[in-house]
């Protein structure tokens, strides 16, 4: 085992939502791969999660990245942009542009690097004809990123069991405990290093409802969600405001 360390860097899906330990603290992908290092390593394994849910791009590059690389770790995840492809302030050039920038630094630092191409998530929100496309290049640069520096790329884009609404929260936006499971055991993949079978397992999807069944459900999802959600854009607000940037604890 390589890795005696490893810091996550990023936004809600790094953080964890909605994979929920029973104190209400949040597990996520991040926390298994962890895990799992850490039986290899042994008990000298350190790790840190400093991801933050509704980090823009900017946040996590001020907030967390100075942080990552001043614990000099031998392992970083980076995964960030998702928020600002749903603002109306997206600066594509300026994005990519700074994304291979800190990726070469953590990189040019030493450590190996995991970044991820987003899973189609848009397939079942609104407003795919204009987020789509950020998505897509957003995705293509990642890929160009890895390939230029050495990264791990994990594609989780490519993955069509994405479609499938067992892995996503009830909020259609972030993934569901099924769903990390799924990450972790891809990033375990990647790094070549095994894990439970059971974490790439996935339920069947589920059977169509009938239409007006189905009609109720969006008209609940957009009250307890996608409204909430449009009136934190409209009063340029995140749900991680009020959440301090986390201690490094590595």
């Amino acid at each position: 085992m390589r890795w005696r360390s490893f810091v996550a860097v990023g936004d809600s899906f790094t953080e964890g939502l909605d994979d929920a330990y029973p104190d209400g603290s949040f597990r996520g992908w991040a926390d298994m791969v962890a895990t799992r290092l850490a039986a290899e390593a042994g008990p000298d394994f350190r790790y840190a999660n400093l991801a933050i849910r509704g980090r823009t791009f900017p946040n996590v590059v001020a907030e967390q990245v100075p942080a990552a690389l001043a614990m000099k770790p031998d392992l970083v995840s980076f995964a960030a942009g998702g928020n600002d492809v749903l603002r109306r302030t997206f600066d594509p050039d300026t994005l990519v542009d700074r994304f291979d920038e800190v990726v070469g630094r953590l990189r040019g630092d030493g450590a190996d690097v995991v970044l991820f191409r987003f899973a189609d998530v848009m397939a079942r929100l609104p407003g795919q004809r204009l987020i789509a496309p950020r998505v897509a290049l957003l995705n293509r640069a990642v890929g160009e990123t890895a390939e230029r520096h050495g990264a791990i790329l994990v594609d989780l884009y490519a993955d069509d069991t994405y479609l499938n609404p067992m892995l996503w929260s009830t909020d259609r936006l972030h993934l569901s405990p099924v769903g990390h499971r799924r990450v972790a055991g891809q990033v375990l993949t990647g790094l070549g290093v095994g894990c439970d079978e059971e974490w790439l397992l996935v339920p069947p999807n589920p059977k169509p409802s009938p239409w007006l069944a189905a009609r109720t459900a969006d008209l609940r999802w957009a009250g307890q969600h996608l409204a909430p959600w449009i009136k934190r854009r409209l009063t340029g607000r995140s749900s991680g405001d009020t959440l301090a940037p986390k201690r490094p604890t590595l």
